[in-house]
Parts: C-alpha cells; structure tokens; sequence
C-alpha cells in the first residue's frame, strides 16, 4: 500500500490499512487539508518508508504540544505528519492513499469546531475537544 502526493515526488510505504484513523475537525487541520477535517492513519514509524523530499512545518497544539506537517515542496501535496505526544508513530494523510476501501476513523476529535453537515458515523468515538 502507497501513499503519495500529487506529483508522485513524495510517497511512503505502508504494510496495509492502520486500526488508529483519527478525523480531526480543529480550525487548523481544517486549513492544512483544505478541507472541513483532516483524517490521519496512525502507523509505528519503524513501518513506513518514505521516499522523496518533503517540506517540514511546526505548529503549536491547543494543548501545548507539537504537530509536524510533511508536505511535497514540488505540488505542495501533505503526505504525513507527526504528532508531539505520540513521538514513535507517523500519521499518513489518508487522501494520499486515495483508496476508497480504507477504514473509516475510529476517533473523531475537535468536533466543537466540526462543520454541522459533516458526520463521522458510529462506531467511532467522538470528542468535543482531543481526546484526554
């Protein structure tokens, strides 16, 4: 399974669909995919492989942590990201999988801020702020 970026410049290699797929609904998650949530798949960093370049941006959480966004610097396209609290995993932008039969999330996050006809259905969890 690949994930990549529009040009094909940056990919990472996965060993197949992730149980952790995590909808995010935060104002900037929401302007860092360009659309109303971003949805990661979280994997073991030891599992993935990336191949191309990629172009690091750091932000501040709400909570006080770090949140790392690798995107393509040819086509702009993010690939994956890294969150401060969960050092040792790596979440791959699930758009860059492009595969329709990925698992839906598991976990929806910052719902407060979650566009009104936006619905993450059930089973998955659902938390008005990051899950504590």
């Amino acid at each position: 399974m690949e994930a990549r970026c529009q040009c094909g410049q940056l990919s990472a290699r996965l060993p197949g669909p992730s149980a952790v797929v995590i909808a995010c609904h935060c104002s900037d998650c929401q302007r860092r995919s360009g659309a109303p949530f971003g949805v990661l798949a979280y994997y073991p960093e030891d599992r993935v492989g990336i191949t191309g370049e990629a172009t690091r941006y750091v932000r501040p959480t709400a909570t006080g942590g770090t949140f790392e966004t690798f995107f393509c610097p040819r086509c702009g396209s993010t690939v994956y990201a890294r969150a401060g609290k969960h050092p040792t995993s790596i979440g791959i932008a699930v758009g860059a999988i492009c595969d329709p039969t990925y698992p839906a999330p598991v976990r929806s996050v910052w719902e407060q801020s979650r566009h009104d006809w936006v619905v993450i259905p059930e089973p998955a969890q659902h938390f008005p702020q990051g899950r504590s």
